[in-house]
């Protein structure tokens, strides 16, 4: 029988698991001298930030004790758009933050949240390992932020629902569905006839219980973390849209440090994005299968006649409009036509 894998006994597993793989911290031989702080909303508990954490520890080691990066999870910095606003100030030196959440300050830096662009893994890290993402951190670039090469995974999207299971678009019809207040996700779910509902995360299991909306979507590892599955029956499989974390720092600071500073963040930033892509892909596993025990009932639409809908509803072709030619160029050559 397939062991019960709470959030937070996954926490408890990959800390663990994580300070097993590092060595023992020897006794450095100078005090550190370059402190700097990085930021996210991920829990402590969260692969995302576990490996930046060891990556810490590991540039500590490599710099002979000169850097202190401390690692501030669950948004103890401040809210997404505030630790934002710290890193372009230079009041905050690193963090990570969705595309979705750039946009603002750099339109196309949500572009991988178009919806059934990637159809798998492979297509995701083709593209943002690709054209996709060195085309936007070349734009994030120019906003005085230094973006490293590999980004974190934040995982597909699913919808669930507390009535009915969602098989078609046609099930979608007037569906009031919870989304996060991004104008491209709240423009899908228009496209596709429901009703979206711009509600704060922390008020989402309040909103599904008391039926202020039927459903909500949200990677599978969330879904479960959040106990979503104590007001909501059904899991359609939709993986609508994946999300991804740059990981990214104030250009002129990062600058600034001294080259073998540079090279050795560079490196293990890289090397705990890789790890935590891994952390994920196993973490969704163990989700679907607990949830299934939980009492979800879990369903595997065709993607294909939702993708229709949108491209008939003109939703690719307005954002393909707001993106540029040459950005939604570069998405179709992993995503295929979408617009």
């Amino acid at each position: 029988m397939a062991v019960l894998l709470t959030r937070r006994r996954f926490g408890a597993l990959a800390a663990g698991t994580l300070a097993m793989t590092l060595p023992m911290a020897p006794v450095l031989a100078q005090a550190a001298t370059i402190r700097l702080k990085y930021g996210t909303a991920f829990p402590a508990d969260h692969p995302g930030t576990l490996r930046i954490q060891q990556a810490a520890v590991a540039i500590r080691q490599d710099t002979g004790g000169k850097v202190d990066l401390q690692v501030y999870p669950n948004s103890q910095l401040g809210s997404e758009p505030d630790m934002i606003a710290q890193v372009r100030t230079g009041a905050m030196d690193f963090m990570s933050t969705a595309g979705t959440n750039l946009q603002t300050l750099v339109p196309v830096a949500g572009i991988n949240g178009v919806a059934f662009a990637f159809k798998d893994y492979a297509t995701v890290w083709a593209a943002m390992d690709g054209d996709v993402g060195a085309y936007v951190r070349a734009a994030l670039g120019k906003a005085n932020l230094h973006v490293f090469d590999k980004c974190l995974d934040n995982g597909y999207r699913n919808i669930t629902s507390a009535s009915r299971p969602i098989n078609t678009p046609a099930d979608l019809k007037g569906f009031k569905v919870r989304v996060p207040g991004i104008p491209l996700w709240i423009s899908m779910f228009k496209a596709l006839g429901a009703s979206p509902t711009a509600i704060p995360f922390g008020e989402l299991y309040s909103a599904l219980q008391t039926r202020v909306v039927d459903g909500q979507e949200n990677p599978l590892a969330l879904i479960r973390s959040a106990k979503l599955y104590e007001v909501q029956k059904f899991c359609a499989l939709t993986g609508h849209t994946w999300d991804g974390h740059f990981i990214f720092g104030n250009a002129k600071t990062f600058r600034a440090l001294p080259a073998e500073v540079q090279a050795a963040i560079t490196t293990h930033f890289t090397a705990a994005a890789l790890k935590q892509r891994e952390d994920i892909a196993r973490l969704n596993t163990d989700a679907r299968a607990e949830l299934s025990r939980l009492g979800i009932v879990f369903g595997q639409p065709d993607p294909a006649p939702f993708r229709a809908l949108l491209q008939g509803a003109g939703f690719y072709a307005e954002w393909k409009k707001r993106y540029g030619d040459e950005a939604w160029s570069r998405l179709e050559k992993y995503a295929g036509r979408l617009a």
